[in-house]
């Protein structure tokens, strides 16, 4: 019975594991599109961070954090400090679109699915909550 029990427990694990690390990635995937938009001054880029507000000077450096954040979110042993500092990345992005009247619930769903992703792929953000 117990066999059978511990067996359940580790095929939950590695789907969860397994959830955890699709979701990332998709997230992962999606940021570094945009961080490296930004780097290189892809025109829709600057585009849409000018109407939203950003001088074209500073797009650049925003995409350089961007894509450091999700360097470390994208790194085991740092993911934690990475989802944190995507946390606020993110709730930047949702101030500037409050600020400029638009739909914040990307950058909102975004936040919420790195910190899912991130709960699903590693057990020791389970026990801690």
């Amino acid at each position: 019975m117990e066999t059978l029990q511990a067996t359940t427990t580790t095929q939950q694990s590695v789907k969860a594991v397994w959830t955890g690390r699709i979701v990332s990635a998709l997230c992962i995937l999606f940021l570094l599109f945009d961080a490296i938009g930004k780097i290189v001054k892809e025109s829709h880029s600057v585009e849409g961070s000018v109407q939203l507000g950003w001088p074209e000077h500073l797009i650049q450096p925003i995409g350089i954090a961007l894509l450091i954040c999700t360097i470390l979110y994208a790194i085991p042993r740092t993911a934690f400090i990475g989802a944190i500092l995507l946390t606020g990345y993110l709730g930047g992005a949702i101030a500037i679109m409050v600020r400029a009247g638009q739909p914040l619930y990307f950058a909102l769903v975004f936040g919420i699915l790195v910190w899912i992703g991130l709960f699903f792929r590693n057990p020791k953000l389970k026990a801690l909550l």
